[in-house]
């Protein structure tokens, strides 16, 4: 494993290649379609004005997203009544539902690094190879081994959204995850899509 810690840098990020495993210690942020939507309509395409706490949730938010990770992760949380929060469990969640939205949420806040678990597509691929960034694998299956590795909940914003969409603020020690998108171009996902697409190939040819 090799052991990086957050925030990121750019050497850091261009030194790391498809098939890297890395413990990743530091501090990262938890965002899934409502936080990404939010991000989107309110700071990035303007669609709708910022309202409530919006923009001290994006004053907070800008610093800590610079050059580190968002997690793609609903988790499950304890201390809920007490605010003495706890994970719980801390599995990650298909992050294809936010391609649509990913490329431009990195270039925007320069999110140097994305873990979630399927993978992503060529939008995403595009902005790591741009800001720079990564996509990371975690471990679908194992939250709960993974909620071990939160180490302080630091706070959380948009709390309004539920417990699974808020973006909570995580304190993380040796958190696992697999490099299967890189700053170069490369990508696992891809590559894993080409070969089963010339594997069908074949098998349609000899039917």
């Amino acid at each position: 494993m090799i052991k990086v810690q957050l925030p990121l840098s750019d050497d850091i990020v261009r030194s790391l290649k498809v098939g890297d495993p890395v413990a990743l210690s530091g501090v990262m942020v938890t965002g899934r379609d409502a936080v990404h939507k939010w991000m989107i309509d309110t700071f990035i395409k303007k669609t709708r004005p910022p309202q409530g706490d919006d923009l001290d949730v994006y004053a907070a938010i800008q610093p800590l997203l610079r050059g580190s990770v968002i997690y793609h992760c609903g988790p499950v949380v304890a201390g809920l009544d007490t605010k003495d929060y706890r994970f719980v469990a801390a599995g990650p969640t298909t992050s294809s539902r936010e391609e649509p939205y990913q490329g431009d949420v990195m270039r925007h806040f320069k999110i140097q690094g994305v873990i979630g678990k399927g993978g992503m597509g060529v939008k995403t691929l595009a902005a790591c190879q741009e800001v720079p960034g990564l996509y990371l694998h975690a471990i679908g299956g194992a939250a709960s081994l993974i909620a071990q590795t939160v180490t302080r909940v630091l706070g959380v914003y948009k709390y309004d959204f539920g417990v699974p969409e808020a973006m909570w603020v995580i304190e993380v020690q040796d958190f696992p995850a697999v490099v299967t998108m890189d700053a170069h171009g490369g990508s696992l996902h891809a590559e894993v899509e080409q070969h089963s697409r010339e594997v069908l190939e074949g098998l349609l040819a000899k039917a």
